[in-house]
């Protein structure tokens, strides 16, 4: 009796796994168990496993595959995560080289700016308006020293030329007084020649 009542279940099991597979004919055709993604494996075990009562009945066979799938999933998953985080931390440390990078030409270019606005003198960083500033007061003071050296030059040599005139003047001064003098003289000692003859002449007569 018993294994009666086992040979109808089994029969029901099976009529109603036959019934299931030709209304899910198609759709089992494009699931499988050795290709497609875990979603699709699990389908096939589910919509292929056989029915009895509220359970299903899946072949150990097919837990082991599924289970080897599974965990090949799991390590391609893995290995995907390892190679992103090298890949992540290797843009994090290229985007960390390219912001020191940045900062870098950032203060090379202040740097340049700064040079390229502000020029030395004796060692003092300056804008070009105040070096330009300063130039001008130098080069006003110069042609002001310039002009002074031209107008005392100027002024000593006229006190040159006049000096020279006034030294020519007492020397021509200076040789009429000598000619004069000389002059004086020999009339001195002609009348002194004169009045030694006269005497002479005086003694004589005598």
């Amino acid at each position: 009796m018993k294994c009666i009542k086992h040979l109808l279940v089994i029969a029901v099991i099976l009529s109603c796994s036959f019934t299931t597979y030709s209304q899910n004919d198609t759709e089992d055709e494009k699931l499988s168990l050795d290709e497609g993604s875990l979603d699709n494996q699990f389908e096939y075990i589910i919509t292929r496993s056989n029915n009895y009562q509220d359970f299903k009945v899946i072949k150990k066979d097919w837990l082991y595959k599924l289970k080897a799938h599974t965990i090949d999933s799991l390590k391609a998953v893995r290995k995907d995560l390892a190679d992103t985080k090298i890949l992540v931390d290797t843009q994090a440390k290229e985007i960390s080289d390219l912001k020191a990078s940045l900062e870098s030409t950032k203060t090379n270019l202040e740097n340049t700016r700064s040079e390229k606005d502000n020029i030395s003198l004796f060692g003092i960083q300056m804008g070009k308006g105040s070096y330009k500033a300063i130039m001008w007061v130098i080069i006003a003071c110069l042609l002001i020293l310039l002009g002074i050296f031209i107008y005392k030059f100027k002024n000593s040599n006229d006190i040159t030329r006049i000096a020279k005139k006034n030294l020519t003047d007492i020397e021509e001064e200076f040789e009429e007084h000598r000619k004069t003098a000389v002059e004086r003289e020999q009339k001195v000692r002609r009348q002194l020649q004169d009045e030694i003859n006269k005497q002479k002449t005086t003694k004589g007569s005598k």
